[in-house]
């Protein structure tokens, strides 16, 4: 487990950053990437509250998948942002980030425990939407590189903060408490959605 926990980060970055950097090469101020990069995914409740579902889930459902998850995400992620960042068209992608925070906000409110590898390709479906749009999001002044480290290191910031709010899961009073909040997060995703479709 320790070793997968290391490695993902390598995994990530040696995916991630030479693919970006050779379509958008000599860009931009350094730190000005880093900061744009890691704000991204923070600045919009709808990618927060779908990162942090994935962490609430992962503690849910517990070992290997508090760990698992929250890997997957950002792998899979990556992989969406360099389609991004390349113009490569994916339809419905606003869609498919509403439906994120609907989805597994629902998971944690039903407490639902599929086998892993469907709850890893749930997950790995919604990284993509959101991999894509931080990829083509990417501003023509910050430095691509460090603005894949910057949203890859926010995304794992916030499902490690899903993670700690899940381990009340462990008492029968948090665990109450984890659904309530899972409802929540996809009743989020209703309204998100519902902005999606009309602005389609």
């Amino acid at each position: 487990m320790r070793s997968a926990l290391h490695a993902a980060p390598a995994f990530v970055y040696g995916c991630l950053v030479p693919v970006i950097a050779f379509a958008h090469t000599g860009q931009g101020d350094i730190s000005g990437g880093l900061l744009a990069g890691f704000k991204h995914p923070i600045s919009g409740l709808d990618h927060v509250v779908a990162m942090v579902a994935v962490g609430l889930w992962g503690a849910q459902l517990g070992k290997p998948a508090i760990w698992v998850l929250p890997i997957t995400f950002p792998i899979v992620m990556a992989f969406g942002a360099v389609l991004g960042a390349l113009g490569v068209p994916i339809p419905g992608i606003e869609v498919g980030i509403a439906l994120s925070a609907l989805s597994l906000g629902a998971a944690v409110a039903l407490a639902l425990t599929p086998p892993l590898w469907l709850a890893g390709l749930l997950v790995a479906a919604f990284a993509i939407c959101h991999g894509h749009a931080h990829g083509a999001e990417l501003p023509g002044s910050a430095n691509a590189m460090t603005y894949a480290i910057g949203f890859v290191a926010a995304t794992g910031t916030l499902h490690a903060l899903g993670i700690l709010i899940g381990t009340i899961n462990r008492w029968k009073v948090g665990g109450y408490a984890l659904r309530t909040g899972g409802a929540l997060i996809s009743s989020c995703g209703v309204y998100f959605l519902t902005y999606a479709i009309r602005g389609a």
